[in-house]
């Protein structure tokens, strides 16, 4: 069966345009991603009309400047859009989250020249980014990576493998952080790579459990030369520069759980009312009537504590902490209600005729990207007590 229409969150927005925004951002999921979202994910079709369509909407470049076709939207508003797609879709809110990503070390550390150069194109122009940290063998340990890049003349050569990598095989541009010099995070560096570069390719995408309309790939790069033109930052700033790109991140990822998280509340109090056992809709049962006043709890603790840290980053005060706490928390959050959802629908929520399911199998690999929760638990327990 179809996924339902997600329920309006009464949200507050600091301004007339970010409501406007909220307002346009419904109207296109519901337009143009829910009626084939749920047959697409079952064939693991990758919508890319779709990001065409919010490129050109001015919606793949909300958090970055307007001098380069950015929408300057705050932190608040732009993670609240995410919610938004990500409770229609996933593989569409995620696939948002993970191009602000991979354009948030030129927005961030790019000289005026290659902002003016590359910006535009990337923030309005059409074009999808990937973003290459992880490797093989080198997950949560990133400052492990081996893929190195070796100065040529004005080129650099570079060589290695990339792994886990959302659109990966389909990206524009990818930001790859590759070893430039000593080992450990101090010799890593930062590049922007075009997608048709000679010697980039990408491996078959991953079979996943779920997420299966979103690519995730191995990205081998075979002696790719890159200009010096097209390195951000200084030689050996990578690392930090990566840290700095997940701590944002981590919160597009929150509000991603949390539309997925909405997304399967509503499916369960809709069956909820419409299922009837013993002469009444089990909606009348206590015990699932505090199961579903657990998981709108946790939803609307979730969203507080992403917009929390948000607010944070926009007024330009440290937020990697609570960004931590927000991605662990909306992530395990996202499982549980999931989870919940499946057992409230019973039998059903067990089958594909059904989306409880699926979102169940996306909430997973939440609790798993762009930093594991355990590494989270990490993260705040270093600011907490020290490294």
């Amino acid at each position: 069966m179809p996924d339902r229409a997600p329920q309006p969150v009464d949200r507050q927005l600091p301004t007339d345009e970010a409501r406007d925004l909220i307002s346009l951002v419904r109207d296109i999921a519901q337009r143009e991603i829910a009626p084939s979202a749920a047959e697409e994910e079952d064939a693991g079709r990758f919508p890319r009309e779709v990001f065409t369509l919010l490129s050109d909407a001015g919606l793949l470049g909300l958090p970055y400047d307007a001098e380069y076709g950015g929408g300057e939207q705050p932190y608040e508003v732009y993670l609240q859009v995410l919610e938004e797609l990500a409770a229609v879709r996933l593989t569409v809110g995620l696939g948002v989250s993970v191009h602000t990503l991979a354009s948030y070390a030129l927005a961030a550390y790019g000289t005026k020249e290659q902002q003016a150069e590359h910006l535009p194109a990337m923030l309005g122009g059409g074009l999808l980014g990937a973003y290459c940290l992880s490797e093989p063998a080198s997950g949560s340990d990133a400052a492990s990576l081996r893929t190195k890049a070796v100065r040529e003349g004005d080129d650099w050569l570079i060589t290695g493998t990339k792994a886990w990598i959302t659109h990966g095989g389909i990206a524009d541009f990818y930001t790859v952080m590759a070893r430039t010099g000593e080992d450990g995070p101090r010799g890593i560096t930062a590049f922007l790579v075009p997608g048709d570069t000679e010697g980039l390719s990408a491996a078959v995408p991953e079979k996943k459990m779920g997420l299966k309309g979103s690519p995730t790939a191995q990205v081998h790069l075979d002696g790719v030369r890159v200009p010096d033109a097209r390195r951000l930052g200084d030689e050996g700033q990578g690392f930090a520069i990566a840290l700095s790109a997940l701590d944002s991140g981590r919160l597009g990822i929150a509000a991603c759980a949390i539309g997925v998280a909405r997304a399967a509340l509503d499916e369960a109090v809709s069956y909820a009312a419409e299922r009837r056992q013993f002469g009444k809709p089990i909606a009348d049962f206590q015990g699932l009537r505090f199961m579903l006043a657990d998981m709108a709890t946790q939803i609307e603790a979730g969203r507080a504590l992403y917009l929390s840290a948000a607010r944070l980053r926009d007024a330009g005060l440290p937020f990697a902490k609570q960004a931590a706490m927000a991605k662990l928390h909306c992530t395990d959050t996202a499982m549980r209600v999931t989870t919940d959802a499946v057992q409230i629908l019973g039998g059903y929520g067990y089958t594909a005729d059904f989306p409880a399911e699926r979102y169940m199998r996306e909430a997973k690999v939440l609790q798993i990207v762009e930093g594991t929760n355990q590494i989270q638990r990490m993260v705040i327990a270093r600011h907490l007590v020290g490294p």
